[in-house]
C-alpha cells in the first residue's frame, strides 16, 4: 500500500470495560485505493473509517470512507463518531461544529457539552414487504414464535442503512436469540435491509438490542448508531418515547461481551417536531499503531 498513514483502534459507545465497538480509524488515508481500505478492514475484521480530504466543490471540512471486510459502506455511525474524537484529540478539528462529506451525504458532527456527536436526518419508516410472510421468515431466522413479539409494528426503517426493527416482549427473549446465520444475507436481501434490529424495552427510556448484519464478514455487531437512530424514530412512531431533549439510550453488544450504549438525541425543530437526531456515545482509545 502506498500513502498509509497511521491507525488508531478505538472502541465507541463503550459501556464499562471491555465494551464498545472497535473501530480502526486513519486520519491520513490519502493515496489509498478501495483494494488497500477493504483488505484493511478485512485485517482488523471491523468497521474501518478512513478520512480524506473534502471534495473541492463542497462546503465539507473531511471526507469519511467505510469499509467493512466484504464492502464499503455508505455510513457507520460508530466509525464516524470514532473519527470526530480522534481528530478532536489530536486538534485537527478547525472548529467544534464541522461538515463530513460520506456515501450517504453530507453529516454533521459537533464537540459539545454532549461529547461528540454526528447528526442523522429523519428516519424513513416502512412496512415490510408482503409483511405477514416477511415475519414469519424472520422469526423461523431468530428461531421464536410469535408469542415473543411486542404488540408493536415491525418496521423497515433507515436514517442512511435500512435496519429491520423487530419488536420483542422481553430482553430475556433477545439475550436468548441463536440466529440461523447462513440465512441471515438471503433473508435480509429479499426483505430489503441491511440487518436484522431486534430490541425490546429496558426500562424507561432505555432499551436492549442486537443487530445481525447481511454481509458485514461477522455475525453481530456490538453497537450500531445508524440502527440505535433507526430505532428511535421507530419508537417514536410507536408512541414509545416523547420528543424531547431527553436521549434514548439503547444498550447493545452484551450478548457478546461488548456492554455498549448508544444515546440518540432528537434534533426539534421550533415546534418540537422532531426533524433528525444526534448520536453520542462515549469513545475510548485502545491502541495506537
Amino acid at each position: 500500500m502506498t500513502g498509509a498513514g497511521r491507525i488508531a483502534l478505538v472502541s465507541v459507545f463503550a459501556d464499562g470495560p471491555g465494551g464498545g465497538n472497535p473501530a480502526p480509524v486513519m486520519v491520513d488515508a490519502t493515496g489509498l485505493t478501495d483494494a488497500d481500505m477493504r483488505a484493511i478492514a478485512a485485517g482488523y475484521g471491523h468497521e474501518s473509517v478512513f478520512v480524506l480530504p473534502p471534495p473541492g466543490d463542497s462546503d465539507c471540512d473531511f471526507t469519511f470512507r467505510f469499509f467493512v471486510p466484504h464492502h464499503e459502506m455508505e455510513m457507520c455511525g460508530h466509525a464516524a463518531l470514532g473519527a470526530v474524537w480522534l481528530l478532536k484529540r489530536l486538534g485537527r478539528l478547525p472548529r467544534d461544529r464541522i461538515r463530513i462529506a460520506t456515501p450517504s451525504g453530507a453529516v454533521e458532527a459537533q464537540a459539545g457539552p454532549a461529547g461528540i456527536e454526528i447528526s442523522q436526518p429523519k428516519a424513513r419508516l416502512e412496512a415490510l414487504p408482503d409483511e405477514e410472510r416477511s415475519i414469519d421468515e424472520i422469526l423461523s431466522v431468530l428461531g421464536i414464535a410469535r408469542t415473543a413479539l411486542a404488540p408493536s409494528p415491525f418496521w423497515n426503517a433507515s436514517t442512511s442503512r435500512v435496519k429491520t426493527l423487530i419488536p420483542l416482549m422481553r430482553v430475556s427473549v433477545l439475550d436468548g436469540l441463536r440466529p440461523d446465520f447462513g440465512r441471515i444475507e438471503a433473508l435480509c436481501e429479499k426483505i430489503g435491509s441491511t440487518g436484522l434490529y431486534p430490541f425490546a424495552a429496558s426500562r424507561t427510556g432505555t432499551f436492549e438490542a442486537r443487530q445481525f448484519p447481511k454481509s458485514s464478514g461477522y455475525p453481530e455487531d456490538a453497537a450500531t448508531g445508524i440502527a440505535a437512530a433507526a430505532l428511535a424514530f421507530g419508537l417514536l412512531e410507536n408512541g414509545q418515547v416523547a420528543a424531547s431533549g431527553q436521549p434514548v439510550r439503547v444498550r447493545q453488544g452484551r450478548a457478546m461481551g461488548r456492554p455498549s450504549e448508544i444515546r440518540v438525541r432528537f434534533d426539534l425543530d421550533g415546534a418540537g417536531i422532531a426533524r433528525g437526531c444526534w448520536l453520542g456515545g462515549d469513545v475510548r482509545l485502545e491502541a495506537d499503531q
